[in-house]
């Protein structure tokens, strides 16, 4: 079974901001998909991506605009990738920059998901697949990266350049007249998304090469997609919406409780372990960064009083939870003041 696909929250806040201009209620459109407003506060948190995928249908069906995925890629462009734009901006040719695309990708940006080019004669095929068992939104998420792949080739060969014609999968595709307006050629159905060119202009040299160490190139932690960092990224998520459970984490990854306990063990691990060092992390960083009551950060987490979080993080620790956060502080000053220290 391929691994569960991860993805940066990146494209949350464009969503968001083209369905409040159309009128649109962006907190209905997240509650449908199942996804906390908090997310548009933390654009490199990671996300399950088929909550992606249920988010920008969400957000097609608040607007009723079958073309939102083709708007919001195409007007973005490479900018849109953040640290992989810069590495195809950072790249020789055009055919160096997508093979850089297909290496950091699945490492920096969205797991789950394969791009590359294939040379058939004199065209190319530049295509874009999601490894994982999606079926809601799959369509739109296609047409969401074949707008970002665009904006690659389009930073080698001229804003104005198009492609030979675009392919999508599936047995229709709505608003297909404005799509192929904003793509600026056909859309055609086929087997494999992606955009088919001349194989020539692969060798097309990049007219403003940037040096991806002076702009941040490779910024952001590589993404593990193991099941276990899968479900620990959906317990903290869960958290901004009151409280996970191992039902509800089974849910959103499309497994039964039992086959997700199975496969946990099988991984050397389980539910309870990944739960309790994802409250730690989350405690640790409320008690460390903010200066809100125990009370406070005991409700975020779900507790029903500050006595309970006490107990819990007293067990996970050895201290409670105001003798861990005068000891941090003090460290924190001591660290602060030694010579060289910024």
């Amino acid at each position: 079974m391929p691994a569960h696909g991860l993805t940066r929250a990146r494209t949350m806040g464009p969503i968001a901001d083209a369905v409040a201009a159309a009128g649109g209620s962006v907190r209905r459109v997240f509650g449908r998909a199942g996804m906390p407003l908090t997310l548009l506060d933390t654009p490199d948190r990671l996300i399950l991506l088929r909550d992606q995928l249920a988010l920008v249908e969400a957000a097609i069906r608040e607007i009723g605009d079958a073309a939102l995925p083709a708007r919001l890629s195409t007007r973005a462009g490479i900018v849109g990738l953040g640290p992989i734009g810069v590495q195809v901006q950072s790249a020789e040719t055009l055919g160096a920059a997508l093979g850089r695309v297909e290496i950091v990708t699945p490492v920096l940006l969205q797991t789950a998901t394969l791009t590359g080019v294939r040379c058939h004669g004199t065209e190319a095929f530049y295509s874009y697949e999601v490894a994982e068992r999606i079926e809601i939104g799959r369509q739109a998420n296609e047409i969401l990266a074949l707008g970002y792949l665009l904006g690659t080739a389009r930073h080698f060969l001229g804003a104005g350049w198009r492609p030979k014609r675009a392919v999508v999968t599936g047995a229709w595709l709505p608003a297909r007249g404005e799509i192929e307006a904003l793509f600026g050629c056909e859309v055609a159905l086929g087997p494999r998304a992606g955009l088919v060119f001349p194989a020539p202009l692969l060798g097309a040299l990049n007219p403003r090469r940037i040096h991806p160490a002076r702009e941040g190139g490779m910024e952001g932690a590589p993404i593990d997609d193991g099941l276990a960092g899968c479900v620990a990224h959906v317990i903290a998520l869960d958290l901004d919406e009151g409280g996970p459970s191992i039902d509800r984490v089974a849910r959103r990854l499309g497994l039964s409780r039992r086959t997700l306990q199975r496969r946990l063990e099988e991984a050397g691990t389980c539910y309870a372990d990944i739960h309790r060092r994802v409250m730690l992390r989350r405690a640790s960083e409320r008690l460390a960064e903010t200066t809100l009551g125990i009370g406070r950060i005991a409700a975020e987490l779900g507790y029903g009083d500050a006595a309970h979080f006490t107990r819990a993080f007293l067990g996970w620790t050895g201290a409670t939870p105001s003798q861990w956060r005068r000891h941090h502080s003090s460290r924190s000053r001591l660290a602060s003041s030694k010579p060289g220290q910024a």
